[in-house]
């Protein structure tokens, strides 16, 4: 059972302006909780370093009814809250420099989450960044990675895209609150990863909290805090996926880099990782042999079962049949890779599904029925 009185707390200093999670850690080791911070008064509050009288009375403003409405919103929204102290919270995010006192989830959390990795790259990404990072999402998916992003256009999208048509976990950090999720296209496809129970979407941001630039690089030190490890798949100079890094560096968290073309402008940033020590990631392996016991228990696991191919295909459905082995494909990206025609492609697939070979997801997403 969720203890609301702590909640009711806790946003009492979090939906201040001005109470980031450092004055909150300030605030609650001077005067004990955050129950404490409320009883000691506007004018003890002075005594914390850094609480001034622009502080104070942004502290003062947050009302009974102010609590009351993001409760609301939140109940509305299907989002539950929890405190830094609770068992549920997240338990490397716990250990970083000034963890978000409190998180807003959408979604489920489970404990297998602890179990992550993270994967960033560029918003602007080439076609092969985006088959990297979704072929990565789908390798750590199967491997029983819950896999980690911002749920941004680009390579977070693919990470979490690859993960999902895996049949694995993932998890998106959102810059803005949750009532106001972003970018706005994609919000059918994180509705259908919450609602599969596949995954959460969370934030530290209050509820109405609408996308700034000055949110998403301390988004991203929650996507590297709650992951073992950071993939970088493109990213150029510079780059909130560089961000990301320092940040897991710092956290001491091991940073991984995909390779891309040497003449490609999306790659001068992963490349100057991989110059200042990131470890080069070409494929599952190499994660999980830099992952010490924990890359090895997954190493051990039994592999899943190859799914069964149909006998007497034609060549263009076995060649569907083969790119769909892969990864997951839209069919668009089917009738690019086989230069066929949308209407014979969509034919095949048909013949496909109903050979029970292949699965139709949301989105005109074509996948192995049993891949997963």
């Amino acid at each position: 059972m969720r203890d609301e009185k702590k909640i009711r707390e806790y946003l009492r200093l979090t939906l201040a302006d001005g109470v980031g999670p450092k004055t909150f850690k300030q605030l609650v080791e001077f005067f004990g909780s955050p129950l404490d911070v409320a009883l000691a008064g506007s004018f003890s509050w002075q005594r914390v370093e850094g609480v001034g009288p622009k502080t104070v009375a942004a502290m003062q403003s947050v009302t009974d009814e102010v609590v009351d409405d993001e409760l609301a919103v939140a109940s509305r929204h299907d989002t539950r809250i929890i405190c830094l102290d609770d068992d549920d919270y997240p338990p490397l995010l716990k250990r970083i420099h000034n963890p978000p006192p409190v998180l807003y989830v959408r979604g489920c959390m489970e404990k297998e989450d602890a179990v992550a990795i993270s994967i960033v790259g560029s918003r602007r990404c080439t076609h092969y960044g985006l088959e990297q990072a979704e072929r990565f999402g789908g390798l750590l998916g199967r491997a029983g990675f819950t896999v980690i992003s911002g749920g941004a256009r680009g390579i977070d999208t693919a990470a979490h895209r690859g993960a999902f048509y895996s049949g694995g976990r993932t998890i998106i950090v959102q810059g803005t609150g949750l009532a106001n999720p972003y970018p706005r296209e994609n919000v059918p496809f994180f509705d259908t990863i919450l609602a599969g129970g596949s995954g959460a979407m969370i934030s530290e941001l209050p509820m109405r909290t609408t996308p700034g630039p000055g949110n998403f690089p301390a988004r991203n030190r929650i996507i590297s805090g709650m992951s073992l490890g950071v993939i970088v798949v493109e990213a150029g100079l510079p780059s909130g996926a560089l961000i990301t890094a320092r940040e897991a560096l710092e956290q001491n968290r091991e940073v991984f880099a995909v390779p891309g073309r040497v003449d490609s402008p999306q790659s001068t940033g992963t490349h100057q990782l991989l110059r200042d020590g990131a470890t080069l990631a070409a494929d599952l392996d190499d994660i999980l042999k830099n992952l010490g016991q924990v890359g090895a228990e997954l190493d051990r696991r039994e592999p899943l079962p190859s799914p069964v191919k149909p006998q007497n295909l034609t060549p263009t459905q076995d060649a569907l049949y083969s790119l769909l082995a892969e990864k997951a494909m839209t069919l668009d990206e089917l009738c690019r890779a086989t230069s066929g025609q949308p209407g014979q492609i969509a034919g095949d697939l048909t013949l496909l599904a109903l050979r029970g070979a292949i699965t139709q997801q949301p989105g005109n997403v074509f996948t192995l029925k049993n891949r997963h």
